[in-house]
C-alpha cells in the first residue's frame, strides 16, 4: 500500500462494494485515488465480470485494470447465508456501501437503503442503477450503449451516414462521476450534521444531464442538432479539415475578432469580415456549406503543421486530430509527469493516469489492481474469523 494514503483526505474511511462493470467500480476507484479503503466483494470463481471483457493488458482486462487499482477484492457467495454474514461484518464498520447489482437484487437481500438504515444508521447507501429505484422502467436492465440510445444521444453522433456510439463508455462514466461526488457530497454531510443520507444515481438520469443543451435546443428550437461529424451543430467554423499532407486539423472561431483574423490572416480573404453571409455565428451556421468550401480549399494549399503554426500565432485555437496512439505520446502528459506506474494480477507494471484534481501536496493513492479474492483470507481474519473456519469457507465454496 501507498505509505503515504494516511495522509490522503478520505484516509480512514471504508466503504464495501459489491461492483461490476464500468458505473459503481469507477465511483469507488475515485474514493480509493483519495486514500479511502474499498473492499471489493466478488464472485466466487470469476469475480467481476469486467475481468473477462478482454485480455490486451498482459493478459488482464483494459476495463478492469483502468477501474480497480488500489481496492481490495473478497470473493464471497451472497446466495449462501454464511456468505452475507460475512457481508454484514464488513458492513457493521463500513462508512460506504456502493452497489449496482442487478435490478431488485439489493432488496430481496435486505440490503436496500431503508433496510441498512435500521441495522447500520451511520452508513451512506450508494445505489447506481440503469433507470432508478422507482419508476416504469426500475426492473429493467441497463447497459452503457442502450442507455446512450435511450438519451437520444446516438442520434447526435456520427454524421450524414449514420448514427455512432460515442467511443467511451460515457453513460457509465457519467453515472460513476454523480455516484463519487454523491457519496462525497454525503460523507460531508454526515461529518457536519450527524445524518448518513443515501445515495442514489441511474445511468438514464446522468446522462440525462449531459444531454440538456441539446434538449433545449431541439425543444425551443423545433429540431435537434444535426447530426456532421467532428462540425459544430451550433458554432460555424468549428471543426476538422484535410490539410496538404492528409491530416486532419480541428479549428475553431468562438467570437468576431478571431472571425476577422481568421478571414484576413489565415484565409487572406479580408473581404469574407463583411461578407454578410459569414457576418454572424447564426449566420455562418445557416451558410456552413459555402464556408466549409472555403476553408477546404485554403487547408488543400499547406501541411497540417504549418496550418496549426500560423493559426497559432493568428490567436485561433486549434488541435490536431489525433488517434489513440498520438493521445499516448501526447507531450502535455509527459511533460506534466501524469503517469505512473501500477501492478497488475501476475507482476507485470503498467502506466496508469493520475487522477486529473491535483490536490496541491498531496499525492494521489495508485496502488496495485488485485486479482480476484487476493484479500479474501487477510480480511476474513480481521473480522475475527479463525484459519479453520476461514478453510470451511473456501471448502464449500462460500469464499
Amino acid at each position: 500500500m501507498n505509505d503515504r494514503a494516511g495522509d490522503l483526505p478520505l484516509a480512514g474511511v471504508t466503504v464495501v462494494s459489491i461492483e461490476q462493470a464500468v458505473a459503481a467500480p469507477f465511483a469507488t476507484r475515485q474514493l480509493a485515488d483519495l486514500g479511502a479503503r474499498v473492499i471489493k466483494v466478488e464472485r466466487p470463481g470469476g469475480g467481476d465480470f469486467a475481468r473477462r471483457y478482454d485480455t490486451t493488458v498482459h493478459g488482464e482486462s483494459s476495463y478492469f485494470v483502468w477501474l480497480n487499482r488500489s481496492k481490495e477484492s473478497v470473493t464471497l457467495d451472497l446466495k449462501a447465508d454464511a456468505g452475507l454474514a460475512v457481508l454484514e461484518a464488513l458492513l457493521a464498520d463500513a462508512d460506504v456501501f456502493v452497489q449496482n447489482l442487478a435490478p431488485g437484487a439489493a432488496a430481496r437481500m435486505g440490503l436496500g437503503a431503508e433496510a441498512l438504515a435500521e441495522r447500520f444508521p451511520s452508513l451512506i447507501p450508494c445505489s447506481v442503477s440503469g433507470y432508478g429505484s422507482g419508476g416504469p422502467w426500475s426492473d429493467r436492465k441497463a447497459y452503457d450503449l442502450l442507455v446512450q440510445c435511450q438519451a437520444g444521444l446516438v442520434s447526435l453522433t456520427g454524421n450524414e451516414h449514420g448514427p455512432a456510439r460515442v467511443g467511451v463508455s460515457i453513460a457509465d462514466i457519467a453515472a460513476g462521476m454523480y455516484a463519487y461526488s454523491g457519496v462525497l457530497t454525503a460523507l460531508l454531510t454526515r461529518a457536519t450534521t450527524g445524518v448518513a443520507r443515501a445515495v442514489e444515481v441511474s445511468l438514464f438520469e446522468a446522462l440525462a444531464e449531459w444531454m440538456s443543451q441539446p434538449a433545449y435546443y431541439t425543444r425551443y428550437g423545433g429540431a435537434q442538432p444535426p447530426r456532421i461529424g467532428t462540425q459544430h451543430a451550433t458554432i460555424a467554423p468549428y471543426g476538422a479539415y484535410s490539410a496538404a499532407d492528409g491530416k486532419d486539423v480541428l479549428l475553431t472561431v468562438q467570437n468576431e475578432r478571431e472571425w476577422a483574423a481568421l478571414c484576413e490572416r489565415f484565409l487572406k480573404r479580408p473581404e469574407l469580415v463583411d461578407d454578410a453571409r459569414f457576418a454572424t455565428t447564426s449566420d455562418r451556421v445557416a451558410h456552413r456549406g459555402a464556408l466549409n468550401v472555403i476553408l477546404a480549399a485554403r487547408f488543400a494549399e499547406v501541411d497540417s503543421a504549418e496550418a496549426m503554426d500560423l493559426l497559432n500565432r493568428i490567436g485561433i485555437a486549434n488541435a490536431g486530430v489525433n488517434d489513440v496512439e498520438d493521445f499516448l505520446a501526447h507531450p502535455v502528459l509527459e511533460a506534466r509527469g501524469r503517469w505512473r506506474d501500477v501492478a497488475i494480477p501476475g507482476g507485470a507494471v503498467v502506466p496508469a493516469l493520475v487522477p486529473p484534481a491535483d490536490l496541491a501536496g498531496l499525492a494521489p493513492r495508485m496502488d496495485p489492481v488485485p486479482a480476484a479474492g487476493e484479500h479474501t483470507d487477510r480480511v476474513l481474519a480481521s473480522l475475527g474469523y479463525a484459519p479453520a473456519e476461514i478453510a470451511d469457507l473456501r471448502a464449500s465454496h462460500v469464499i
